[in-house]
């Protein structure tokens, strides 16, 4: 018997060893990650920004060769990112804004603990050279069509001022309430913005001749996402009741439905154009776009709907005729954009292909849609450069993130290739395989399983299990189009070469699968019905041949770091350790607002958290958190070490003072996935 255990450890070492001979974790972490894809409406120019090892830059490149280049030279991993590009109207330009919380909207994150602090301000970086100039600190620019001033926010205000710098910023708008969703008009001499006032708001229109500001087809409910008729004459805008209740189930429904208005700006007066239907898709569901509604062609409005139970494009008139279906069929639309001239849309989506994203076009008056790209490879991000070239961001299984523009005549050009460096090890990576298992009450769930590349029939190795954020995602076959996920499918490859059996899980709850799946009943703190598929990946592990079904553990950052402490709290019979990051532990704790029902839904969202099975937890675990998390607060894990504490169960922790959520520094991603993969060695492969 010793011997059998002593054969079976020696063949783990040198699995191990075996593939520690692959690559670094520097090296699969090397891979820079593109984001923030803009074109020009002139000139047919696209900007981006690529982080390179916390080296965050702006890039633009310039037709007809699409050679990319960097227009600034940000060298240190200080964690301050760039976001919001804007294009000057004659692409001269780029405005950008560098620092900052661009998610949660807090005080400026400072994960490098800077002694004298760190600020969010607004810059512009000219294409003919010179180094970029600071205008002001704020975010959330705006430039105007006659490309002479911006607008921006500051403290939730409106501010302005002259892009040649010549004046000071000025505050544009003193109001109640906070500012956001800044449109110009089409001719520049009016501004329409969105006033948030705690329970309701509105849509504001300021005139910059007669410096007038109104409030247009003003209610108690919340007005969003106003857009500009071409001639300037109206505003569109969605509204969504103020008392608004959304029924979670297996359909999600809100009481009152949600409804398109059309507002006359020099009267104020308003009209609703189109009304969701009772049912599915009366709760409004949002597409990842600039605005909620596109004012397109033939003065149509293009706009997301989960009428079917999966969220589609529809149009409709803007004198109110019945809305057209743009796409249809059990496919998500996601990522969506106005096509050149507003004559199409584009957007990406899963259709045909559900664990990938790839580009499609489609009229907006209707009629069919077709594939821009499609194959093995994942593209989304479309951006259109002038007559029918489109910019994209894509990715392979291999190859990470790179933008991308394809010609007219189909061919591809990556757009800074030289940006992935030579050390990066894309002929060492594995291709991950599409799975579908059974959750313990039946549900099928996807997943991405990635087997180490030097297995040998008959030998079993440790396994990982990992469940991703959100839970608004979903894991792809390929690099990931979020930063976040991007450096997870990093980490999913290096436990791949180390000798590690690895498996993504979608579980319920998550997107890409319908409204009914990311709806799903019970799901988080009304029941945890996602630790069905925890369970039904565990045992869908032990199950295989190539795992050994005693070396089974958890891994997974944020909702995922919940599901990680769930399983190990609630089967530490099945999983033997878990790494969790900056996870929920009780879901009690975030606070309830249902009156009546506050009690009762305390006690099922304790019920449905880690917390409530400490008693049952045995194995290891390592907590990794930023102190400075703006998501998930740092109690909860500070609230775990305490009771595991008194349960005596093993634990190690890793914590980052000033880090926020999704680490800003490419050093504590190193940091965080060396210790992960360090106690996963220690606990499974010893």
């Amino acid at each position: 018997m010793k011997l059998r255990l002593f054969l079976a450890a020696l063949a783990c070492t040198c699995a191990l060893s075996a593939g520690q001979k692959g690559f670094t974790l520097e090296q699969i972490m090397s891979a820079p990650f593109p984001s923030e894809l803009t074109a020009s409406e002139q000139g047919g120019k696209i900007a981006w920004v690529i982080d390179e090892r916390g080296q965050r830059n702006l890039w633009v490149a310039e037709g007809p060769d699409y050679k990319g280049r960097r227009v600034t030279n940000f060298q240190a991993d200080d964690g301050q990112e760039i976001a919001q590009l804007k294009w000057l109207p004659d692409a001269s330009a780029v405005v950008y804004v560098r620092g900052g919380d661009f998610e949660t909207h807090g005080d400026n994150p400072n994960p490098a603990s800077f002694a004298a602090g760190v600020e969010q301000a607004i810059w512009i970086a000219t294409l003919a050279g010179g180094a970029p100039r600071r205008l002001a600190e704020g975010n959330s620019p705006e430039v105007s069509p006659k490309g002479d001033r911006i607008v921006f926010l500051r403290a939730g205000q409106i501010w302005t001022m002259p892009l040649t710098g010549e004046e000071k910023p000025s505050q544009l708008i003193h109001a109640k309430g906070r500012a956001g969703e800044m449109r110009w008009s089409p001719d520049g001499g009016r501004l329409a913005f969105v006033n948030n006032r705690a329970d309701h708001s509105f849509v504001g229109v300021y005139d910059f001749g007669s410096k007038n500001l109104k409030y247009v087809d003003a209610s108690v409910d919340r007005d969003t996402n106003p857009i500009w008729s071409p001639d300037g004459k109206r505003i569109a805008h969605i509204r969504i009741a103020a008392s608004n209740r959304t029924r979670r189930g297996p359909v999600r429904t809100a009481d009152d439905p949600w409804s398109i208005r059309m507002a006359d700006v020099e009267t104020g007066s308003g009209r609703e154009l189109w009304r969701a239907e009772p049912g599915p898709g009366s709760a409004f569901s949002p597409m990842v776009a600039e605005s909620q509604l596109i004012w397109g062609a033939d003065g149509r409005l293009v706009f997301p709907w989960e009428r079917t139970g999966f969220r589609h494009l529809y149009s409709v008139a803007a004198n109110g005729s019945p809305a057209v279906a743009l796409t249809s069929g059990e496919f998500e639309v996601e990522h969506v954009a106005a096509g050149w001239q507003s004559r199409e849309i584009l957007f990406s989506t899963n259709k045909n292909d559900i664990d990938r994203r790839h580009i499609w076009r489609v009229p907006v008056a209707g009629g069919a849609a077709t594939a821009v790209t499609q194959g093995r490879n994942l593209e989304w991000t479309p951006a259109p450069v002038g007559g029918s070239a489109i910019a994209y961001l894509h990715s392979g299984t291999k190859t990470p993130a790179q933008a991308a523009v394809q010609m007219s005549t189909g061919a591809v050009k990556e757009l800074a290739a030289e940006s992935i460096p030579a050390e990066f090890p894309a002929a060492a990576l594995v291709d991950p395989q599409q799975v579908i298992l059974s959750a313990s009450d039946g549900m099928p769930i996807h997943g991405q399983l990635f087997l180490p590349p030097d297995l040998k029939p008959g030998e079993k190795r440790a396994a990982m299990i990992f469940f991703h954020g959100g839970s608004r995602r979903q894991m792809l076959l390929g690099w990931h189009y979020m930063d976040y996920y991007n450096h997870a499918y990093a980490m999913n490859q290096y436990l791949a070469s180390r000798g590690y059996v690895v498996l993504s899980v979608n579980y319920r709850s998550g997107i890409g699968y319908g409204l009914n799946f990311r709806e799903a009943l019970n799901y988080g703190a009304a029941g945890a019905s996602e630790f069905n598929d925890v369970l039904g990946a565990g045992l869908y592990l032990k199950n295989r041949a190539e795992v050994d079904p005693a070396r089974i553990g958890l891994w997974g950052g944020s909702y995922g770091g919940y599901l990680t402490a769930l399983g190990l709290a609630r089967a530490s019979d099945l999983f033997a350790v878990g790494v969790d990051f900056h996870g929920v532990h009780d879901w009690s704790a975030r606070g309830f607002s249902d009156p009546g029902k506050e009690s009762e839904a305390a006690r099922v969202a304790f019920e449905s958290s880690p917390m409530a099975s400490i008693s049952t937890w045995r194995s290891p675990v390592l907590l990794i958190h930023g102190d400075d998390d703006r998501n998930v607060a740092f109690s909860q894990t500070v609230m775990l070490v305490e009771a595991l504490r008194k349960q005596k169960v093993p634990f190690e922790q890793l914590i980052f003072p000033d880090e926020i959520h999704g680490f800003l520094t490419h050093r504590r991603w190193i940091e965080a996935y060396q210790a992960s993969a360090k106690f996963m060695d220690e606990h499974l492969l010893r």
